[in-house]
């Protein structure tokens, strides 16, 4: 296929978040895609830690004022924005109040308060689709990083499957060993289905608790391609995407990957 604009769905990037394999490659891998020529944006969630005045995020007025709904709870939708230097990327945070704290120093809200992150994940999903589909930019490959974003194949192939914006795009997720522990809130499927989902649809969140295994299949399920983007994955989730029989990317290893993904965006 044709890949001229890639948007990058990530749980970390760096400097924004301290240097760590997820948030590395949620900088370098856009970046690389970016200096081969195609157009490239990219969405993180706007947690407390980030500095925004050292970081220079502003609001962005005119994609902001959505709500979204979540378990009959209205739940604004602030959009912020960075530039990254040098490549000059530009960086689209999610933002709300109710899931993102305004300053904290003490972590991430995913480990500070993981009760929400049921809630927490739908609406950081949520939130990039409907700014995608404001801005009018309609991507040949949107790629999903981190356990965050592993709602985001199923709202594209679910809920905005007509979506002009969505049509021709193919979603890609990457299996990371970064996991939570825990469970997810028991109501998550209670919440989904309120959305609009269909019980069929969930099937992979139903019996028994929602964990990150769980998460990540569902990902698998309705991802058009899978790519292992660390050397280490849990094997039952890399063998329940080879089942899938979608296309599959073993990890590329540490030099020249810009380019295995590329050619494998491609090959969709």
């Amino acid at each position: 296929m044709d890949v001229n604009k890639v948007l990058f769905i990530s749980q970390e990037i760096a400097p924004y978040l301290a240097d760590s394999d997820l948030s590395l490659f949620g900088r370098n891998l856009p970046q690389a895609i970016q200096e081969a020529g195609v157009e490239v944006r990219t969405f993180m969630p706007r947690y407390g830690i980030i500095n925004e005045r050292r970081n220079q995020l502003h609001e962005v007025i005119r994609l902001s004022g959505l709500n979204i709904v979540i378990d009959d709870t209205d739940h604004p939708l602030i959009i912020k924005v960075a530039t990254l230097q040098p490549s000059r990327m530009q960086v689209y945070f999610i933002d709300n109040d109710d899931y993102f704290l305004r300053h904290t120093a003490k972590g991430l809200e995913t480990d500070l308060s993981p009760e929400d992150n049921d809630e927490r994940i739908i609406f950081f999903v949520r939130g990039v689709v409907e700014t995608v589909k404001k801005l009018r930019w309609e991507p040949s490959v949107i790629h999903c990083t981190g356990w965050v974003t592993a709602l985001t194949p199923l709202y594209l192939k679910k809920m905005y499957a007509d979506d002009p914006a969505f049509v021709n795009t193919k979603t890609v997720y990457s299996l990371y060993d970064k996991n939570f522990d825990g469970t997810l809130d028991p109501r998550m499927v209670e919440k989904l289905l309120m959305d609009g989902f269909t019980e069929e649809d969930l099937k992979s969140l139903t019996g028994g608790d929602i964990d990150y295994k769980k998460i990540n299949k569902i990902a698998i399920d309705y991802a058009d391609a899978v790519v292992q983007s660390t050397p280490t994955v849990d094997q039952e989730l890399i063998d329940y995407a080879i089942k899938s029989g979608k296309p599959f990317l073993a990890y590329p290893g540490e030099e020249n990957y810009a380019q295995a993904y590329l050619d494998f965006y491609r090959s969709l």
